[in-house]
């Protein structure tokens, strides 16, 4: 199949934001003309349940679950958070701050907005501040995550600039929990698992993704990505039983890798030869050995396009896993995942996504309109 670059011309639309709800519900999308909110509740349809067009050029949306409450910041006023109940259609508080929002992260206890420099941990139940995290790290991408379970609430953020250090606070004791060391290069992705016990990491060489445990910080899975190329990692999300984990890049291929404890699989030659290996690792360099213990995609999906990032999420819609992903050609594809034998998976669907002709790429909260990236041979 012959892969085809990113339209990245002018004259077309494009989305400016895009992102799934908590618990992969729905769909929301910011474009110049507003946003809009998308029913992921059926793989045959994809409804359109609000269209919000009374903001121009939104780049930041996010719903609350499947709650009526939405938040949105606009280009024509990057320091203001704008917190909506859609169904009646008003406003029900805003906020200011003092430089651009890059990122705002919602769960059923919190809410908070990061900026470059600075995270503000708000009680969304009052929208009272609890706690400003002032002079943290410099983060250009506003990178950041936080757990969706209200009683295991941790935010995970940068906790340096040149290396991938990650600080995860407590947003309900307002407390440091742990710093994990994950990486040897800058931080490109974050994410929690649904009941806050993992985090999953990426650096922006986009080779290794790690899963820790979380509150104590130690690794438990290492996975590698591939080896030809670095590239930047865009999304990593778990499924909702913790299973699984899916990561989307800037390259034609996304991954889904099974979390299971090898230790606990029957005596075969296979496992055996693992053992052996893995004996033989003690002697070997740390990079290598390191090599070796790394276990590879379970399941991929290899898109026709390439040179922008995709966002994606694994869902159980209509009793089936699902692996869903948010497009850079405009499309929203639905693919079925293989919960035992994983390999290839299946497309399901694609839908439009209405009146947009390209996306630009995603980055963890919004999508950054880039220039078309030629293939790696």
């Amino acid at each position: 199949m012959s892969r085809r670059p990113s339209d990245g011309s002018p004259g077309t639309r494009r989305l400016l934001c895009a992102s799934f709800n908590q618990d992969t519900t729905s769909l929301a999308v910011g474009s110049k003309d507003g946003y809009k909110l998308f029913s992921l509740s059926s793989v045959d349809t994809l409804d359109c349940i609000h269209h919000g067009n009374d903001m121009s050029d939104v780049y930041i949306v996010e719903r609350l679950f499947s709650s009526s409450l939405v938040v949105v910041v606009s280009r024509t006023m990057p320091q203001r958070m704008n917190i909506y109940h859609f169904k009646k259609g008003t406003e029900i508080c805003n906020y200011c701050y003092s430089s651009n929002i890059l990122a705002v992260r919602l769960n059923r206890q919190r809410l908070v907005v990061c900026l470059e420099e600075s995270l503000y941990i708000h009680n969304i139940k009052d929208m009272k501040l609890l706690k400003s995290l002032l002079s943290t790290p410099t983060n250009h991408k506003g990178l950041c995550a936080l757990s969706i379970n209200h009683s295991n609430s941790y935010l995970a953020y940068p906790g340096s600039s040149s290396m991938g250090d990650i600080i995860v606070y407590d947003t309900n004791s307002l407390s440091h929990v742990v710093e994990i060391s994950a990486h040897d290069s800058p931080l490109a992705a974050l994410s929690f698992n649904t009941s806050g016990t993992m985090l999953t990491s990426a650096s922006e060489k986009g080779t290794v993704i790690r899963v820790f445990t979380v509150p104590d910080g130690l690794r438990l899975f290492e996975f590698r990505r591939g080896m030809k190329r670095y590239v930047s990692i865009s999304s990593l999300s778990f499924s909702a039983d913790g299973q699984y984990l899916c990561a989307s890049s800037n390259t034609e291929t996304v991954h889904v890798f099974k979390l299971e404890n090898h230790s606990e699989e029957s005596p075969t030659w296979s496992s055996y030869v693992g053992k052996v290996f893995s004996a033989a690792s003690t002697y070997l360099p740390t990079p290598v050995s390191d090599m070796m213990h790394q276990d590879r995609a379970f399941a991929t999906v290899h898109l026709n396009m390439f040179g922008l990032k995709n966002m994606c999420a694994l869902a159980i819609i209509q009793k089936l896993l699902r692996l869903l992903i948010a497009s850079s050609d405009g499309h929203l594809y639905i693919y079925n995942v293989d919960p035992q034998e994983g390999e290839e998976c299946v497309l399901r669907t694609s839908e439009e996504l209405k009146s947009v002709m390209s996306l630009g790429s995603f980055t963890k909260g919004r999508w950054q309109l880039l220039k078309p990236v030629e293939p790696t041979a």
